[in-house]
């Protein structure tokens, strides 16, 4: 699991850091292309942490129905 959140983790740095720069550039600029690609590494930062999140739950949710079986 420690793992998985470290991963999860840089992932979700690699792409939200990204998508600030790029909307903080939007801002200062008003240029749309800026924007596009704020958009897009924000839904990127989105799946990945919903990705994280969901494997994390479901590997509990593995474990707890083994603990059962």
């Amino acid at each position: 699991m420690t793992v998985l959140f470290w991963v999860g983790g840089v992932l979700l740095a690699l792409t939200a850091l990204p998508a600030a720069l790029f909307f903080v550039l939007h801002l200062a600029s008003g240029e749309p292309v800026p924007l596009a690609r704020a958009k897009a590494f924000y839904h990127w930062a989105v799946v990945v942490f919903l990705g994280t999140f969901d494997i994390a739950i479901f590997t509990k949710v593995v474990q707890g129905i083994l603990l059962f079986w």
